[in-house]
Order: structure tokens, then sequence, then C-alpha cells
């Protein structure tokens, strides 16, 4: 029987382990409909599905987008009590403009998101007591909001999670370094690994290379790069390098929208049922191919996701 839109009852075995995720609630909205999005709340929508507890911290607008991001959550069982309101800014935009060319996106300036609250995130924090904390870069662009990651990465001794995402032309090389300076685990893709290490100095140096110079400079404890159809790899500090690639194609592509975001939720996942680090991989490829498979970034039904809970025994 296929499960209805909106009922997506947690695993029942997963450890309800307390996830804090930082940073943007958006909505795409293309000239013929709006989708709800922003790379925390598609990773928080997943980690509640495979049965932990996503705190997400965001702040939307007193607007309609805030009631149907609200309603989305309440659907999926998701707290929240980390979203805020902001009176005088909407709910976080990004304008796709259809062209010869393809899609264009444009994120919008000074959204609520650009001014989530510090003192209020420090309070979630400390009642939360994270086992994770997950963040990224675009929710930094505003002062405010920066503040309020900081105030949030103080309160918690949490491993730190860094999926970084670069979106031009809000791509600020003094924030990525800082928060290369906070984190634990970085996940990022092969070309924002180039970026990135163009940004530091070691663009002449080979992928790997390049991912171990940056552990060590940033004293982070693993560096996880995904390839697209090509799988992922990783290299850690008790110097293990894992390489995993994604199982035979078993359909057609339909978007890679959000693969990226499925990925780094089964690897957070896999952290903290503390899998071997080539079961996560792995299974974190199977899961992001498996996105590639349906529209959108998150699935609407929740059957998606009941192969992946009866194989991985969640």
């Amino acid at each position: 029987m296929t499960a209805e839109r909106g009922k997506f009852p947690p695993s029942r075995n997963a450890p309800k382990l307390p996830v804090m995720l930082y940073g943007e609630v958006l909505a795409d909205v293309f000239p013929d409909r709006t989708v709800l999005g922003g790379a925390p709340f598609n990773v928080a929508t997943h980690l509640q599905a495979f049965g932990l507890r996503p705190v997400l911290i965001s702040r939307v607008g007193h607007d309609a987008l805030r009631d149907r991001v609200l309603e989305r959550m309440g659907e999926r069982g998701m707290e929240t009590v980390g979203i805020q309101t902001d009176k005088n800014r909407p709910t976080g935009q990004v304008k796709v403009h259809e062209d010869e060319g393809g899609h264009r996106f444009e994120i919008l300036p000074l959204q609520a998101y650009d001014f989530i609250h510090p003192g209020v995130v420090r309070m979630s924090t400390l009642s939360v007591h994270p086992a994770l904390v997950y963040f990224g870069t675009l929710a930094q662009r505003g002062e405010m909001s920066r503040r309020a990651l900081s105030a949030m990465l103080r309160s918690t001794d949490a491993p730190k999670f860094l999926d970084i995402n670069l979106r031009q032309p809000w791509v600020d090389e003094a924030i990525i370094k800082s928060s290369l300076e906070s984190a634990d685990i970085l996940k990022l893709n092969e070309e924002e690994l180039a970026s990135v290490a163009a940004m530091t100095g070691l663009a002449d140096r080979p992928a790997r290379e390049q991912a171990r110079e940056l552990m060590q400079r940033y004293d982070l404890e693993r560096i996880v790069v995904t390839c697209g159809d090509r799988g992922a790899w990783l290299t850690s500090r008790d110097g293990k390098d894992i390489e995993a690639v994604p199982p035979p194609p078993s359909g057609d592509t339909v978007d890679t929208v959000g693969a990226g975001d499925g990925f780094a939720a089964v690897y957070i996942l896999g952290m903290l049922r503390r899998w071997t680090m080539a079961d996560t991989l792995r299974r974190a490829n199977a899961f992001a191919a498996a996105l590639c498979r349906v529209r959108g970034a998150v699935p609407e039904q929740a059957d998606f996701y009941a192969p992946f809970i009866a194989e991985w025994h969640l």
C-alpha cells in the first residue's frame, strides 16, 4: 500500500538523538509553482524520516510561506521550536528564472533567515543538548545570523558538521575560512573543494592532497567529498582514505536537486548510529542516487524511506 502524502512515521528502532541544524528555510519560486527547500530544511526532513530528532534553527517571515513551512514540518512530525518569526522581513525566497540556458537562481537578500536572533538560539542549544550540529555558509551572509551561529557553536561541545554550499553572489572567503575553523567534519562536492582550495592557496595540488592539507590546517576530523554519479570519497585524521561508488542505475534520473542534502543526512545518520565509514559512504551514495529518480529534494511519499529503514535495520 502506498502511504499518503504527509504521513511520515519515524523508524521504530533508531535512537532519538537530537541534531541541531542551523540555517536557511526558503522557497524556490518557479514561474508555475513554489517549492519549499534550503539545505538545512531538506537534511532535517530526511533525518526525521530516519528516526532521529532534528531541531531546525531558522527564521521565517510573518507570511503565507511561513504557514506552509510550519504545516509541512507538522505533517512530518518535526519540531518547530527552533523556528523564529520575523514581522519585518519575509520568509526566504529564491526566484527561479527560466531561459534558453536552463534555470537561473536569484537568491534574494535581506530575508528573515538573515536575522536569526542570537540569544534565542543560545537558549535553544542549551536546552536541546545536541549530539551533532549541522551548519552551512549561506545563512551566515547576515551579521545577526553570523552572531547567532557563533552563539550556537560556543554553547555546545557536540561535533560540528559543515556542509559548504557555495551560491553566488553570496560567497565570502572570510566566512568560509571562519566556518572551517569551527568545523570538525567538512562535506563538500569536488567543485567546491576546488574553490576552497583556490581560496587557501592549494589550487595547484591534487584533490586528495588538497583535502589532507585542509584537514591539517583547520584541525578537521574528516573531509567528505561528493562526486556526483561517480560516488564519494573521504579522508580522515587517522589516515584512512575510503572511496565508494554509487549503486548501478535502476531507473532514469529525473533531477539531481537535493541529492547532496540526502547524502549529508545519511552520512550524519551513519555517524550517530556508529556505522563503519565504508558503510556510511555506501549507504549515503545509495540514498542520494535514489533521490535522483524522483522529482524534488524531498520525496512526497513516506514509503520512499521504507526500503532503506528495513535494509539498515533502523
